[in-house]
């Protein structure tokens, strides 16, 4: 499963990115969650607001700050 945690160095953006990676533990997820920063990533899958999450290729959240319980249900979702 590929998980990646869209936005720059922003304080919402890193805690997004910690959630997801908490999230996946509980998932029992064992690949590495990616933080994506670089901006041109981020707008090549059409991503226009940060924070954002990917699973599995597709945009599942953008723009905001996602808890790792609402993480958690988009993980199971796309199981």
């Amino acid at each position: 499963m590929k998980i990646q945690a869209l936005g720059g160095c922003c304080k919402k953006s890193t805690a997004n990115y910690e959630n997801a990676v908490e999230a996946a533990k509980l998932c029992g997820v064992t690949d590495e969650v990616e933080h994506v920063s670089d901006m041109n990533e981020i707008m090549k899958l059409g991503v226009m607001a940060t924070p954002g999450l990917v699973i599995n290729g597709k945009v599942v959240s953008s723009g905001r700050l996602l808890t790792t319980k609402q993480i958690v249900d988009l993980i199971e979702k796309a199981k």
